[in-house]
Order: C-alpha cells, then sequence, then structure tokens
C-alpha cells in the first residue's frame, strides 16, 4: 500500500476508469418508516436481507458513454493507482448545465461516482480519493460536495458518514413509485 498515488486526470479516461467494477454486495438495507406520515419524523432501520450483487454501470449509467450525453468540460475524475494499476477513482461533477444534482449552481460540486477495485476495498483507498475529492471542490470554490447513495448500499452510507457527511435528503420516489430503493443525498460542508 506504500505505492499508493492520487492524481487528478481528465475526463478522456472515462473508458479506462470505467473499467474498474463498482458492482457492491448487498447484505442489508436501510428501511425507512415515516412517523405520523413523516410529520414527526423518520426512522431509519438497518434490516438483513437475502444478499444479492447490485451494479449500476447499466449502459445509460456507465461512465465511459457519458461524453455522448454531457458536456464534461468542468468534470474531473481522481484517479488511485498502485504502481502504475488503476485501482480506484471518483468522478466529480461541477458546473455543467442540464445536470440536475447541480441544482443549477456553480458553488455545488456533485461526487458522482466513486469506485475501488474489489482487491483494494477496506484499505482506506475511498477515504485518500474522497479526501483529494474534496480538495478538489474546494479549489473550484465549492461550498458543499453533494453524494447520491441509495438505501441499499449500506456500507456507502457508513463510508460517508466516517468522512464527515451529512443526510441532506430522502427520496422514496426518485426511482419510481414502484421501486423499493430510496435516495439518499449526502453533504459535505466545504
Amino acid at each position: 500500500m506504500n505505492n499508493i498515488k492520487i492524481i487528478e486526470e481528465n475526463t478522456d479516461i472515462l473508458n479506462e476508469y470505467s473499467k474498474i467494477s463498482i458492482e457492491f454486495k448487498v447484505e442489508s438495507e436501510y428501511k425507512i418508516k415515516l412517523i405520523e406520515n413523516g410529520l414527526n419524523g423518520i426512522n431509519f432501520n438497518e434490516e438483513m436481507v437475502s444478499s444479492y450483487w447490485k451494479n449500476y454501470d447499466s449502459k445509460e449509467h456507465n461512465p465511459s458513454l457519458f461524453s455522448d450525453q454531457l458536456n464534461l468540460e468542468n468534470w474531473q475524475v481522481i484517479s488511485a493507482f498502485d504502481n502504475n494499476h488503476r485501482i480506484g477513482g471518483a468522478l466529480i461533477a461541477y458546473n455543467t448545465d442540464g445536470v440536475h444534482m447541480l441544482e443549477g449552481k456553480d458553488d455545488l460540486a456533485v461526487l458522482w461516482d466513486i469506485r475501488i477495485d474489489k482487491a483494494y476495498r477496506s484499505k482506506g483507498i475511498g477515504t485518500k480519493i474522497f479526501q483529494k475529492s474534496v480538495e478538489w471542490a474546494r479549489k473550484k470554490k465549492c461550498t458543499r460536495l453533494k453524494i447520491e447513495t441509495q438505501n441499499n448500499n449500506v456500507n456507502a452510507c457508513k463510508f460517508y458518514v466516517k468522512q464527515g457527511a451529512k443526510l441532506s435528503g430522502v427520496n422514496r420516489c426518485a426511482y419510481g413509485e414502484s421501486s423499493d430503493e430510496v435516495q439518499f443525498i449526502w453533504s459535505v460542508i466545504l
């Protein structure tokens, strides 16, 4: 782990970046219970589920295709290497028209995607990538870094909390009324 380098790269490497699997194993989920239909708060309970694998790299969500859909001029890739082997990274969106998560603001960055090679997970690489992402957003004079996860990505939720993120939004209908997935928005004030 002594040879790990974290660097900034342009989005022209998204094909290479996208080869790192974002797939994760779901073993528990946060279940949401509205207290008096939400009037008196929300209760979150982590519950064990029958395990399954989740992969967000479907055709329309694969970062290698983003340049066909969006202007990535203001986006950044933060990459992690072990020697010359790409082992992880993050994709950050900033100041881009048409990206709903950016809310039309130029002082907001979105950690669009973070991925670590399965062999390197739980070794502190994600923390280093996250810290470099925060540093990059601060250089852009952003006041907040926004992150989207789902209730079935419990490990990601716990990771972002460890990085100082606070839950700033819950959308039970973000993925359709019939979906069991709940969108969580996390924010780090910079």
